[in-house]
């Protein structure tokens, strides 16, 4: 007799489908069985014989152990697997959530499997990992923990497409890096697709030739990263290659990390470089790894007040959670008198410089998924 599967997400926020799971359904469908993704804490609509519960980020194990408990009150005989970040990170805090089974790392017989999107029939993006893992050893990422060096580099993702679907989001943590970068470059010209390479893209690793591929495609948004000093110079001259390839300048954004190593006039200095050099800048305040309590962690350089600081900044002088090159936000902050007095908070008034919109990230249809980990270059 062929298994029901119940595939449950917990009732945590996020944009994106559950990845892992719908990989999951193909695979547990090529050998026959049924699947069932259920969400928001609903009953399944059939009896599983098995039951694989996904998780996020550490800080949302909450909801984790309320979709764990609550199967289990309905199915005690039923073996529960759980998988995902929080899974692989915190293996012996998840096993107290009463899971039999707790899965550490990539699945790598479910990783081959295109996902199964007759379960998410609204969504409308072909969500691919050309490759897994990152040769970078970022102190403030999970990747090198989850899924080790650059690994399972395809040479084609035309396997993994859905016949409907009209976009393309890269998961890669960086696809910079991989050795057939240059076969799925070619591959995604020829497919004339919108692309959005969501974890960002090394400029360490943005040469001529990946620049020209890039300016070449569909591609709504550039993301780079400028978390440390030693980035400067490259991401200056990523900047300046897209641009030089035809690239809106202003639609490249650049995540910069905070409340890490650096002090508040440090992060400063980064922001105002970044909107000199003609790029958006997009704040992210650092998590360490294994919280269990989002926004809780302040660095000894930081306080909680300058942390606010920034997170109303990006609200009213901000666009879409983002600084935008306006020259008045930039006059603002080359003026201040180090980082309080720059971020004072009022709203900014565009000049008639100022008149080319930024992309309007509220409405982009790929725009970054904080509840997402990001590997930051």
């Amino acid at each position: 007799m062929n298994d029901h599967i119940a595939l449950v997400e917990p009732n945590y926020y996020t944009k994106f489908p559950p990845l892992g799971l719908l990989k999951l359904s193909t695979l547990e469908k090529r050998k026959g069985n049924t699947t069932e993704l259920v969400r928001k804490g609903k009953f399944p609509k059939k009896k599983p014989s098995k039951i694989y519960i996904t998780s996020l980020f550490t800080w949302a194990w909450e909801p984790v152990w309320q979709s764990v408990r609550k199967y289990k009150s309905w199915y005690p005989d039923i073996e529960i697997t759980l998988g995902g970040l929080y899974a692989s990170l915190l293996p012996d805090h998840a096993k107290a959530s009463g899971a039999d089974t707790v899965h550490i790392g990539l699945h790598l017989e479910a990783e081959h499997c295109i996902p199964d999107y007759s379960l998410v029939p609204e969504w409308d993006g072909n969500i691919i990992f050309a490759s897994r893992g990152c040769n970078n050893r970022c102190p403030n990422c999970v990747v090198p923990r989850v899924e080790g060096n650059i690994c399972l580099e395809k040479e084609s993702i035309k396997h993994l497409l859905h016949p409907t679907h009209k976009k393309l989001i890269f998961f890669d943590n960086n696809i910079l890096a991989m050795k057939y970068r240059d076969n799925i470059f070619e591959e995604i010209i020829e497919l004339n697709m919108p692309v959005d390479f969501n974890q960002g893209l090394d400029a360490r690793l943005l040469d001529n030739k990946a620049a020209d591929y890039i300016g070449k495609m569909k591609i709504p948004m550039v993301r780079l990263a400028y978390d440390l000093p030693n980035q400067r110079d490259a991401l200056k001259n990523a900047i300046e290659k897209l641009g030089e390839n035809g690239i809106t300048k202003r639609h490249i954004l650049v995540y910069a990390m905070f409340n890490f190593i650096e002090t508040p006039n440090d992060f400063l200095d980064r922001v105002k470089e970044i909107l000199n050099w003609g790029a958006s800048c997009y704040p992210m305040r650092f998590q360490p790894i294994n919280t269990l309590k989002k926004d809780a962690y302040v660095s000894t350089h930081w306080t909680n007040t300058q942390l606010n600081m920034v997170a109303q900044a990006r609200r009213v002088m901000g666009y879409g959670g983002a600084f935008p090159p306006y020259n008045a936000l930039i006059n603002k902050f080359e003026e201040a008198d180090g980082f309080d007095k720059a971020f004072e908070l009022y709203p900014i008034k565009k000049t008639k410089d100022d008149s080319v919109p930024l992309l309007k990230l509220e409405t982009f249809f790929i725009e970054k998924d904080e509840s997402k980990p990001i590997c930051m270059k």
